[in-house]
């Protein structure tokens, strides 16, 4: 016999809590839902009781306002601690879970603080230290998958005949192409820039490049080798906007640049990195992926911003419109974690316009120049670092996802320990 599914019993059927209610007891759980604002309709299935009236043998979970506006506000957000675990939005004395699971799990998976007031960078970012779990110290741990695991334990306290799906755990190794190679594929005048930049000591490029001598940026044949040869899934970004100060890819039509997209595409699925520019710009971000879409020759699903420029919702807005329907940009650049709370993909919900997209966001957790630029640690630390996020997504069955560049992983003296620490990750995420 067909399980009952859940019943959620609340005021009201509103977009908000069908998306959440979908992705824990659906995604992360494994069980059917429904909602009901009937209690006639509840019969003997296993209820939870979102409201304020009182249905004997239900798990009750009393509701903050977030679900049921519309609209953006501060949330005067306070964060206390249960079971270890830290949680929001707390719950009156009568209901059966201490929080409103569903509401700090939306606020979360969201982005919601991302669409107030806030004070970006100079690259107009949100800042990974500015976010509610950098500032209370829960950022390193997926804290909506583990509530999640709390309300099932508290849902077969009373429903015993409950059976939950098992989650497995994966891993999925990325890279940005920001700058494939250090001469190659360059026109005249963005050799020119690149050597003003050298002059500045603003790169690590070799001071030249013999005729027949392989680019020293290009070390792909390395990459490829060790992600295949430790069995890891892999996706690769390409650029494919014009050169600018914060853009060093070739031109797209460069045949050198071409050659290697194929190339790299036939072993593993290729995605746009589109350019700073493109990020807000709906044109800009339509040209660059029509260019990609005609060195590949075929369609493409999958992107990430460069510089991890998210401008919440029009970035994911410009993407859904333009036919993407996978997003990798859902992480700090100054901070390793879980920016979005969760250790597995989701569907991005527009909260402005409160609907579900076609947009599947794919958060990684840890990106190397987050380590190497923003937070100055050494190789061991790194190491560290590595270990504890994949340790915390092994737990709970999600998808650990990392960010590297070709430009940390070169054959000289300078990057020759970060190729270890990227050897060690590919080990230690498959252990």
């Amino acid at each position: 016999m067909e399980a009952r599914p859940i019943k959620i019993f609340t005021s009201s059927n509103v977009p908000r809590l069908r998306y959440i209610a979908d992705l824990i007891l659906n995604d992360i759980l494994g069980l059917s839902w429904e909602i009901v604002t009937d209690k006639r309709k509840v019969g003997k299935s296993p209820v939870i009781n979102y409201s304020d009236d009182n249905i004997t043998g239900s798990v009750k979970i009393n509701p903050v306002p977030l679900l049921f506006e519309t609209g953006i506000k501060d949330q005067g957000i306070e964060v206390t601690e249960w079971k270890s675990l830290p949680v929001f939005f707390r719950s009156t004395h009568d209901a059966e879970f201490p929080f409103d699971i569903f509401a700090a799990s939306f606020y979360l998976v969201t982005r919601y603080e991302e669409y107030l007031e806030f004070s970006p960078d100079e690259h107009g970012r949100f800042r990974g230290s500015d976010s509610l779990a950098y500032r209370n110290g829960f950022l390193g741990i997926p804290v909506v998958d583990l509530w999640a695991k709390e309300l099932a334990i508290a849902l077969v306290r009373k429903y015993q005949s409950l059976a939950f799906k098992r989650n497995t755990y994966r891993y999925l190794v990325t890279a940005d192409l920001d700058e494939p190679y250090a001469h190659a594929g360059k026109s005249l005048a963005g050799k020119i820039e690149d050597f003003i930049h050298d002059l500045a000591g603003k790169s690590h490029r070799s001071d030249s490049q013999h005729k027949g001598e392989k680019d020293p940026y290009d070390v792909f044949d390395y990459m490829l080798k060790s992600i295949e040869t430790n069995g890891s899934d892999a996706r690769f970004f390409f650029p494919a906007g014009n050169h600018s100060e914060f853009d060093k890819n070739p031109s797209w039509k460069s045949e050198e640049y071409r050659t290697l997209i194929a190339g790299i595409a036939d072993k593993f699925p290729a995605g746009l990195h589109p350019s700073y520019q493109a990020s807000f710009s709906l044109p800009s971000l339509k040209t660059e992926i029509d260019r990609l879409r005609k060195i590949l020759g075929k369609e493409f699903t999958a992107s990430r911003f460069h510089y991890l420029r998210i401008s919440m919702p029009l970035s994911y807005r410009n993407l859904s419109s333009l036919g993407i329907t996978e997003d990798f940009s859902m992480g700090f650049h100054d901070e390793p974690g879980f920016r979005a709370g969760i250790a597995r993909p989701f569907m991005f919900y527009d909260v402005q316009e409160d609907r579900i997209t076609s947009l599947k966001i794919f958060p990684f957790q840890l990106m190397d120049v987050t380590l190497t630029g923003y937070k100055k640690l050494t190789p061991d630390s790194a190491r560290d670092t590595f270990s504890n996020l994949i340790s915390q997504t092994r737990k709970v069955g999600g998808l650990f996802i990392s960010i590297w560049h070709n430009t940390t992983l070169l054959d000289n003296e300078e990057c020759r320990a970060w190729r270890e620490v990227f050897e060690y990750m590919l080990k230690e995420q498959k252990a």
